[in-house]
């Protein structure tokens, strides 16, 4: 048995390239892939052989967003059966660690992550007809909602995690700075946890235009309306959370400044180092938080999405069949044209 992979090269050397692929195992089962959401890690792998100190040293399978259909089971797995259509969690920590004891799962020190460089050897994605996975990572969905959808499962998991980390949302004003996947999924996350207001800003209409569409009660175009802002950050501010998304210097600038005294900012955008007006963090006596992936969440925002509590199917942008994978990487990078870009793969 063999399946087709999408493996990166080099930046921009995409190949669509077959390998065999064996049955599950003990604990495992054979998923074969419906949909796959190329990410922001994806783009920067695609762009430029990675970001930060993580680069790609060797050849990788790309994806982690990714749904499908069980086509076979092995041994000693409950509760799943071949036709069972799931979303896929990306991560496999190793519950021994120091962190996973904690109970800090998303900071395994073990952690293996679909379609990740950090370690070496690499791990593989999911970006693939078949792939075998183990048993803990599949959720299933209901026949209504689609593996499209379902493959949102893992981006709108992050935005609750980062949710989780703020505390309570219900009845606050609200800033999410950047309207990328993560930046909208996260107005709607807050939206359905009952925000008050989400104000999100973004450079792009069309992205903006989406932020609506998912929750977000006002937009602004911060290349345009530059000063828009301003009235939010009378009298030390008005936010009482902020969800920076972009990982850009001037959107933390303008959270901190339009967050009230005692507001939270959750840093959700990664980049390299960023200024920060130390003056104002510390005279608001701002609280400045990171989130990180998801660990518990992944299951949840499988539920929501099955649901249709949120309604994710507006930041689908474009799908394309794997063959056309460097059109999909392309559309994606453009954020003029698209939020979230997927991947479609073969039936069985």
């Amino acid at each position: 048995m063999e399946t087709r992979v999408c493996r990166l090269y080099a930046p921009h050397d995409i190949r669509i390239e077959s390998q065999p692929v064996e049955g599950p195992g003990a604990g495992e089962v054979l998923v074969r892939i419906g949909a796959g959401g190329i990410c922001g890690s994806d783009l920067h792998y695609y762009h430029d052989g990675g970001f930060g100190s993580i680069r790609v040293r060797e050849p990788i399978i790309l994806g982690h967003e990714v749904a499908g259909t069980i086509e076979a089971v092995g041994d000693a797995v409950e509760g799943l059966s071949r036709g069972d259509r799931v979303a896929l969690n990306p991560s496999r920590p190793c519950n021994e660690c120091t962190c996973c004891r904690q109970g800090l799962r998303q900071h395994c020190l073990n952690m293996r992550f679909y379609g990740s460089a950090l370690r070496f050897p690499h791990e593989q994605g999911g970006f693939r007809d078949l792939i075998v996975a183990e048993a803990f990572q599949c959720v299933k969905v209901g026949p209504e909602t689609s593996l499209a959808e379902a493959a949102v499962a893992e981006p709108l998991a992050v935005c609750l995690h980062a949710l989780a980390r703020a505390g309570a949302v219900k009845g606050k004003r609200v800033l999410v700075t950047g309207a990328g996947p993560i930046g909208v999924l996260t107005a709607a996350a807050c939206a359905h946890a009952g925000a008050a207001e989400i104000v999100v800003t973004d450079l792009q209409d069309a992205v903006l235009e989406v932020a609506r569409a998912m929750g977000a009660t006002m937009t602004v175009n911060v290349a345009r309306e530059a000063d828009a802002l301003e009235p939010y950050c009378a009298d030390k501010g008005v936010f009482d959370l902020a969800f920076e998304c972009s990982a850009a210097g001037p959107a933390l600038s303008s959270a901190i400044r339009s967050v009230r005294p005692q507001g939270t900012i959750v840093q959700l955008g990664v980049t390299g180092e960023l200024p920060i007006p130390a003056n104002l963090l510390v005279g608001k006596e701002i609280n400045l938080i990171g989130s990180h992936r998801f660990d518990p969440e992944f299951a949840e925002a499988v539920r929501l999405i099955d649901r249709r509590e949120i309604d994710v199917r507006p930041i689908i942008s474009g799908s394309y069949p794997l063959e056309e994978a460097q059109a999909a990487f392309a559309r994606a990078g453009d954020r003029s044209r698209a939020v979230k870009v997927q991947l479609t793969f073969a039936e069985g």
